[in-house]
């Protein structure tokens, strides 16, 4: 088996008991990594103030971390600039965010081509390259400037915009063409597929056949959604645990009887927060007989705060929990209970399994784990009710939510509403099909699903190559060409 040679944007070193602060994501690719030997390479989330030391290498179970500080310069142009103020925004439909700037542009090209000379040379001819998110765009192709000619694949963990929204980007044709360079390009969801599909069709005058292939920019490659999942029996088990756990027994004692809605999310704009919290509003000014009946709990964990965006959305949210909550606060309750901190998994775990409602309402997101995590969480015998934006990947695989459109404060107070009455046997009904496809498409299945896939569009692109006797020259692809294994996982789930 070859070695496989992972690359996301930030490498978390494990300590002598694992990855610090590891979700099941981290979990999964370093349990392939030990499977298969391999390296794990990105930046270490260090900012080097004078020159940048020699990238770290540490090796521990099998796999090597090899991690790389970036300059003061690096950091404001490639991460909080093109990556964070241009791509971010661009990729969650929020036009009005997106910050141009050819510097920063310059400096996002300027670090993946830096990564790929740090990197190249620790390549073997027959490693398997997996490369991570939206900041990487480019790795695969300035790679391939440097002679790996590799199996490799890219995942974006982000939406993928439509083309209408991707012809506002400065650069577009060239971050495509890109994109183009690996042999495995992987999306959340079938949306996020077309939108990349469409684009090359129309914009690059690409050719796509079945199944995904597409050939575009002088290569033959593929296209195709692998959804996210969760570990779901840990986290079931652990919100078991974590059930009687002291934070838990206390937040259970502070409702007192009240019915609890929750919301976990870092502090982002593509969150719907500050639309979360007007529904909130709206709820009670609609149904002022569940007053006093329900509270809800934002847990915001800080995110980015060194971008002034993100520190005008958190007075924004501050402003608002304590202007809804003086209109409509009791001396001995509040509507809104709102943390601007992190919590351990355990301790979210605990408090998803006693919420009656989890309330997952970002204006746009890739899939959203916290849907998931919601719905393993719950009792079995007494389950929560998930409602849960359209716009999150996880609304295509959870069709049993409350599904809501989270620019519509009406129709999310509405839902509220309605998960807040929903009688037992239609909550279990609901909770039983989504966990269903919790349980089956887990981490380990897209994991395991795309590194098998990525090996049979490789070979499938060299049989092109060799069928057009041109090499890297385009050739149309044969309509005998069938679609790869990705198509099984998508199936899983029910329409």
């Amino acid at each position: 088996m070859s070695r496989l040679v992972i690359v996301s944007n930030r490498v978390s070193v494990p300590s002598g008991k694992g990855i610090v602060k590891a979700g099941g994501l981290a979990v999964a690719l370093k349990e392939a990594l030990e499977a298969r030997g391999g390296l794990w390479f990105g930046w270490s989330g260090e900012v080097a103030d004078g020159p940048l030391p020699l990238p770290h290498k540490v090796s521990r179970g099998g796999i090597t971390y090899v991690t790389t500080d970036l300059s003061r310069q690096d950091f404001e142009e490639f991460y909080n600039g093109f990556s964070n103020s241009t791509l971010w925004p661009l990729f969650h439909y929020r036009l009005g965010l997106v910050e141009v700037s050819r510097r920063s542009y310059q400096g996002y090209l300027r670090v993946n081509a830096a990564f790929a000379t740090t990197l190249a040379p620790m390549i073997e001819p027959d490693d398997t390259i997996w490369v991570h998110d939206y900041h990487l765009l480019p790795l695969g192709e300035e790679l391939r400037k440097r002679g790996i000619a590799n199996r490799m694949g890219f995942f974006l963990h982000t939406p993928f915009p439509v083309p209408e929204i991707m012809l506002a980007l400065p650069g577009h044709h060239r971050l495509m063409q890109a994109l183009c360079s690996y042999d495995l390009v992987g999306f959340q969801t079938e949306d996020d597929v077309r939108a990349f599909l469409d684009y090359l069709s129309g914009e690059s005058d690409g050719e796509v056949g079945l199944g995904g292939h597409f050939g575009a920019f002088g290569r033959q490659s593929v296209a195709a959604a692998y959804p996210i999942g969760i570990d779901a029996a840990a986290f079931a088990a652990a919100a078991v645990t974590a059930a009687t756990r002291s934070e838990s027994r206390r937040l259970s004692e502070s409702l007192r009887g009240r019915k609890l809605v929750i919301g976990a999310d870092r502090l982002d704009y593509s969150k719907g927060l500050l639309e979360r919290f007007e529904a909130i509003e709206r709820l009670l000014e609609q149904h002022p007989k569940l007053k006093a009946k329900f509270e809800f709990l934002q847990v915001a964990a800080p995110s980015r705060e060194e971008v002034a965006r993100y520190r005008a959305l958190k007075r924004q949210l501050e402003s608002a929990a304590g202007r809804i909550n003086g209109r409509f606060a009791e001396f001995d309750w509040q509507p809104i209970r709102y943390l601007n901190r992190s919590l351990d998994r355990a301790t979210l775990a605990g408090f998803y399994r006693q919420a009656s409602v989890g309330l997952v309402t970002p204006l746009r997101d890739g899939m959203n784990l916290v849907a998931k995590e919601y719905v393993a969480a719950q009792d079995p015998e007494n389950p929560g009710v998930l409602v849960l934006s359209r716009f999150a990947g996880a609304a295509r695989e959870l069709i049993t939510a409350v599904i809501v459109n989270p620019y519509d404060l009406d129709e999310v107070a509405d839902g509220l509403a309605r998960a807040l009455a929903m009688p037992l046997d239609e909550r279990r009904r609901r909770w039983r099909a989504m966990m269903d496809v919790v349980e089956r498409n887990t981490v380990e299945v897209w994991r395991d699903t795309f590194l098998a896939d990525l090996a049979e569009a490789a070979e499938v692109e060299e049989e092109v190559e060799l069928l057009s006797g041109e090499g890297a020259a385009y050739c149309p692809l044969p309509a005998v060409v069938q679609p790869v294994s990705a198509t099984r996982l998508r199936h899983t789930s029910p329409r």
